[in-house]
């Protein structure tokens, strides 16, 4: 099937509002990109397995993005498989303190200051590793999502104005309020910025649409009981580390049950993100229902904690670093950050200001010679624009450049190193 001509299919508006997501999704990779660490996947287990291609209606990829539009399931349930496989390197646990600190939030619980059921940091731990999922929605204002742990289980559940996070391996409870559906969007609740189900993925790979783009219906499949679609997405041009992108959607509802991401490089996916187990039937009121067990220990958005144990009266002082943004925090160090190419091609690129590139132990503090440390990690690169170390990961590449500038993208090394230059 021909894939979709975006000059023919986009207006200008539309292409704006396209731009305008890849520029939105860059938020997220560029900072992944730099501190070593990507987006959530799900992987592909046997209960995801086809069965035998269903034989459905032919459509188009232009009627199936629009099937995808037009979808408006306000209630579903289900179980979600979470894997990451981007090859990176041990960093003998360096990542989970890198991923932490990126949240921008307390959450470390205990000792340490914050929440540990704070969603802000608790959900990044998405980003790497195999997880299962379990989420159920009702309608715009009651949506639940449990991560399922060793033993353990932490619960994201928004009910009307109040949103509550409760980790049971330390019994912390976070608790904030947020502005009903009609003052704000659905993805301003606290921990949306996180992607967790398929639709959250697709929804920004159609943002990527472009001219760069080719998109077909690339046959059928079963997935989580379900007869389901295949749209395929995938880069035009040559050096784009994205393979192709495919979504399952289910034939009936429009509602995207599997998302997958494979490398330029093969092997298996970078982002697999399926259900495993859906049904669109009303989930219980009582899903939604949650009250403080007795003894945890509750933090009220940017109030600090509540009383002592179990004390849900009195206040305390602002919990320290609380409000602080990965956005925010990355912001100081990223002045001028702009987006040169295009599409999948894009590089995104700012300059540290620190007129260096990774720290060393002549550089004085504290941090001895990390960057030697991280450098070990790295690729060597000379060009036009000086010399370099390259980051690489099966999705997500960076060169920071020895005077402090960072070039990140989805894109190979070569790419990087030819930006870089033509930047001089």
């Amino acid at each position: 099937m021909a894939p979709i001509d975006s000059d023919d299919n986009t207006t200008a508006g539309e292409g704006e509002e396209l731009r305008a997501g890849r520029r939105k999704a860059a938020r997220y990779v560029v900072p992944v990109a730099v501190m070593g660490v990507a987006a959530a996947t799900i992987g592909l287990v046997p209960a995801l397995a086809d069965s035998g291609d269903p034989d459905l209606p032919k459509v188009t990829a232009e009627q199936l993005i629009e099937k995808i539009a037009k979808s408006d399931v306000q209630q579903l349930s289900g179980t979600v498989r979470i894997n990451t496989d981007l090859g990176l390197p041990d960093l003998g646990g360096l990542e989970s303190g890198l991923m932490s600190g990126m949240s921008g939030g307390p959450g470390s619980g205990e000792d340490g200051g914050g929440s540990a059921a704070d969603p802000s940091a608790k959900l990044t731990e998405l980003v790497s590793g195999s997880h299962t999922l379990r989420v159920a929605a009702d309608g715009p204002d009651r949506q639940k999502l449990s991560l399922l742990e060793n033993a353990a289980e932490y619960s994201l559940i928004h009910n009307g104005k109040d949103v509550w996070g409760y980790d049971s391996r330390s019994n912390e409870v976070y608790h904030s309020t947020a502005a009903d559906s009609t003052e704000r969007p659905e993805r301003d609740a606290p921990g949306k910025d996180v992607p967790a189900t398929p639709k959250d993925f697709a929804d920004q790979a159609l943002k990527a649409i472009d001219d760069t783009t080719s998109v077909t219906v690339g046959g059928t499949a079963h997935v989580a009981g379900r007869d389901a679609y295949r749209l395929v997405v995938e880069p035009k041009r040559d050096g784009s580390t994205v393979g192709a992108i495919t979504v399952a959607v289910d034939a009936e509802t429009g509602t995207p049950l599997k998302f997958t991401l494979t490398p330029a490089s093969g092997g298996a996916a970078v982002v697999d993100v399926g259900f495993t187990e859906v049904s669109f039937a009303k989930p219980d009121a009582s899903t939604f229902d949650f009250t403080p067990p007795a003894g945890a220990k509750v933090t009220e958005a940017d109030k600090g904690d509540k009383g002592d144990k179990g004390d849900k009266t009195g206040e305390r002082a602002e919990v320290p670093g609380h409000g602080r943004t990965a956005e925010g925090d990355l912001a100081k160090g990223m002045d001028g950050l702009k987006v040169i190419g295009e599409g999948w091609n894009s590089i995104a690129t700012f300059d540290t200001g620190t007129g260096t590139g990774l720290p060393t132990a002549s550089a004085g503090g504290d941090l001895g010679d990390l960057g030697g440390f991280l450098g070990s990690f790295g690729d060597q690169v000379k060009g036009d624009f000086g010399s370099g170390t390259v980051f690489k990961t099966r999705l997500v590449n960076a060169l920071i450049t020895d005077d402090g500038k960072v070039y990140a993208g989805a894109v190979t090394k070569d790419a990087l190193v030819k930006a870089a230059d033509a930047a001089q």
